[in-house]
Formats: C-alpha cells, structure tokens, sequence
C-alpha cells in the first residue's frame, strides 16, 4: 500500500483528501503545519506528498526546500495562489506538480498516480552510460555531468536530459514532453516544460539565451542536437 503524506492546515480540506484517497487504496498520514509536515516525512517515508504552499509555522516552499536536500520523494504542491511565479518557484525548489485551489478531487488523483507511476519507472540499473559531447550521463547512478564537471539536476531535468539523449535529432511537442516525462496531460498548460528546458539549458549550454543543443522548433516544441 502505497503511503502519502497531506501537509495542509485546512481541516475539511483534509479530511477530503484522506477521505478520498483511502478510497483509492491509499494509507494517509497528516500534518496540520510545516514543521509537523517536515516531521512526519522524515518519520514515515512516503512514497509522494501533497503539500500546501501557504502554511503556518513554516511555509511549503521552505518545507520543499528542506526535504528536497533529504528526500526524491514527489511532491505535489497544493497552492490557492494563481501567481505564475509561486507556480514556477515551487517547481525551482523540487517540487514535481502544482494544483491550485479549489481542485476537482478526479484531477487530484489523476494526477498523484501519475507521480506515483513515475516514481516507480527510474532507469535501468547497471553500467549503462549516455553521452552526447561533453555531456555524460550515469544511470545507474543517476548523475550527469559536464567536462568532467558534475551536474546539479532536480529529478525532472534529469528525466528531461536522459530523455533527450535517447531521442536525438527528434521534435518533441510541449504536449508530448509532458506525457513522457510527467506522465499525463497538465491540464493544458505546458509553461512547465518552458520552465524545465530553461534550467536545464542553463546548465548545458555554452550559451542559454542562443542554444545549439536544446533547440526551439518554432510551432512544435524542442529538439536535442548532440
């Protein structure tokens, strides 16, 4: 049985929640602030975690902060806010999905399998090593790096990368990305694959703002050269 933890200080909220996804065949755990969030993590070790962006004691971005230095676990981030930027800081913090308030209880959980299947598909195991230049990825060991150099990435840019290094020379749809690497359609708003080739370009690109390897194909998406 699968194990999530809900981090949220509104009370009916919750017991929806748990409700719901007992349900589903779900075991849940609570915790009404961000330091009893953190806690109960740290404790239980669940597989994925629904956690409120706005919460006392401590706030869910600084939770995030904290428990993606700890943790791969998935974290679906439950926000009230419509702010672009909330949407895109809590995805810079490791955060693997947004939903904001109020939710439809199908989407919600459409959308924790989807992060629980993903959590479960990681790379094959072994001696098996992509490169494309002076790019090299592991992963075996889950790393990547450059010129020798290792590679700071979040779970999903190493996804996207390893990715793109399987899929040279191919256009990708935004729509496309985000069913391979996020496993299911985002409601239409494909701004979080912009976010994610944005970092990740940061990181491969000589130069980010003039790209040779993660390319932009107007009226399609994104191609990898390498």
């Amino acid at each position: 049985m699968k194990k999530i933890l809900v981090v949220d200080d509104e009370p009916t909220l919750v017991a929806t929640l748990k409700y719901n996804l007992e349900r589903e065949g779900y075991h849940v755990a609570t915790a009404a602030d961000g330091e009893a969030g953190l806690s109960a993590a740290r404790a239980n070790r669940p597989d994925l975690i629904l956690l409120d962006l706005l919460l006392p004691v401590m706030d869910g971005l600084e939770v995030c902060r904290i428990l993606r230095r700890e943790m791969t676990t998935p974290i679906l981030m439950l926000t009230a806010k419509t702010d672009e930027i909330d949407k895109v800081v809590g995805l810079e913090l490791g955060a693997d999905d947004y939903v904001t308030k109020p939710f439809s209880m199908r989407e919600l959980v459409a959308r924790v399998r989807a992060l629980l299947r993903r959590a479960e598909t990681v790379p094959a195991a072994g001696t098996e090593v992509l490169t494309a230049g002076d790019l090299e990825v592991d992963l075996g060991r889950r790393e990547a790096s450059r010129r020798g150099q290792a590679l700071v990435l979040k779970p999903k840019e190493f996804e996207l990368l390893v990715f793109w290094l399987r899929n040279r020379g191919r256009a990708f749809s935004r729509e496309q990305l985000l069913d391979q690497i996020w496993g299911y359609d985002f409601a239409g708003d494909t701004r979080t694959v912009d976010v994610h080739v944005s970092w990740l370009r940061q990181k491969i690109e000589d130069e980010p703002a003039k790209p040779t390897r993660l390319i932009t194909v107007r009226g399609v998406g994104y191609r990898f050269e390498g």
